[in-house]
């Protein structure tokens, strides 16, 4: 369950990275929103899997998967 929260959060990561920079420096209202419900959400599910997963792997999967995402 922690590993399939992590993936999910990580996907979550690569979108708020995305809002951020399509909010033009939070001017346009729904990246924004789009940013801190993703933000959110992302950081909950990182906190969570770190419950049952030691803490530098579970960053480096969630940094992994964000980093790639946003830069695909």
């Amino acid at each position: 369950m922690s590993w399939s929260i992590l993936v999910l959060s990580g996907v979550l990561e690569a979108v708020w990275a995305t809002a951020l920079g399509r909010s033009e420096g939070f001017s346009k209202p729904v990246p924004t929103a789009v940013f801190g419900v993703a933000l959110v959400a992302s950081m909950a599910g990182l906190a969570y899997a770190m419950r049952d997963l030691p803490v530098g792997t579970a960053y480096a999967v969630w940094g992994g998967i964000g980093a790639v995402l946003t830069v695909a």
